[in-house]
């Protein structure tokens, strides 16, 4: 298979996570699956989209936003480098008859210049090791004005510099922990979710109860989240092999060069959200 733009360590990296955090209905309630959902797609364009749209998921992973995404659309192309993960994702979305998969890397997209009526990558750019060229590559498959969403992890460009300070050092602790053999990261990430994200995330819950959450409190965007939820996002923070990070400014730039035009970012966590229109 063609990797271009992809790193083959995180590829397997991500193949072993979702086969372990499979996301499936028996793991992951649909009422959270939809509010994590909805946090993501709020500021898409559905209404923009043509009937029997098509579309495709670069990233999908294991399947878990194109569940709600496929019953919208006419056709849903599930990408994904991972042949494991991919494998997942055809579990979980079995039941979906237009739902098709293929294993590529965002730079390997089979699909025709000009043929998508829309995209979404959630997640997933900000571990390949030419963002910007992804973006490139995506915005060739779509058609002029078609939508395109995209969550990059953020730069804390809208954080404190204590704040900052405080990511430095969990950032050593991934580089350190990605490099483990997964047995250990595994129990790693699990108690690192017990007892880091579990704790911060109840208790930016109770302070928001009393009106007192601070906006810098850590790990708030957990506070109405399951400990599966924690446990899937601690292993998936701490030990992917290649990670990088975009300010806002950033990431209007790159979409804006790759060929996007009405560029509207989410207020809202997780940072950053965005979505841009193709080009006419």
């Amino acid at each position: 298979m063609n990797l271009d733009n992809a790193d083959r360590p995180t590829v397997e990296g991500f193949g072993r996570e979702w086969s372990t955090f499979t996301q499936s209905d028996e793991e992951f309630s649909a009422q959270e699956r939809q509010r994590i959902f909805d946090g993501y797609f709020s500021i898409f364009p559905w209404q923009a989209l043509p009937p029997n749209a098509a579309g495709a998921d670069i990233g999908c992973g294991s399947g878990r936003w194109a569940k709600l995404v496929a019953p919208r659309v006419g056709t849903l192309h599930a990408v994904d480098a991972s042949p494991d993960a991919l494998a997942v994702a055809r579990r979980n979305l079995g039941g979906l008859a237009n739902v098709h998969f293929h294993q590529a890397s965002v730079s390997a997209l089979p699909f025709a210049d000009g043929e998508l009526d829309f995209a979404y990558s959630l997640g997933v750019l900000h571990h390949v090791p030419d963002t910007a060229g992804a973006l490139r590559d995506v915005a060739a498959k779509l058609k002029p004005s078609a939508p395109f969403l995209i969550y990059l992890y953020y730069a804390f460009d809208n954080r404190s510099a204590l704040f900052r300070a405080v990511w430095m050092a969990s950032n050593a602790v991934r580089i350190v922990l990605s490099r483990m053999p997964y047995a250990l990261q595994i129990a790693a990430t699990t108690i690192i979710a017990a007892t880091v994200y579990w704790p911060l995330a109840r208790i930016a819950g109770l302070l928001e109860r009393f009106g007192k959450l601070p906006r810098s409190w850590p790990l708030a965007f957990y506070r109405r989240h399951s400990f599966y939820v924690m446990r899937t996002d601690a292993f998936d923070r701490f030990c992917t092999r290649l990670e990088q990070r975009f300010t806002r400014v950033q990431i209007g730039e790159m979409l804006a060069t790759a060929g996007f035009s009405d560029i509207k970012f989410s207020d809202n966590e997780p940072y950053w959200v965005a979505v841009a229109i193709k080009a006419p």
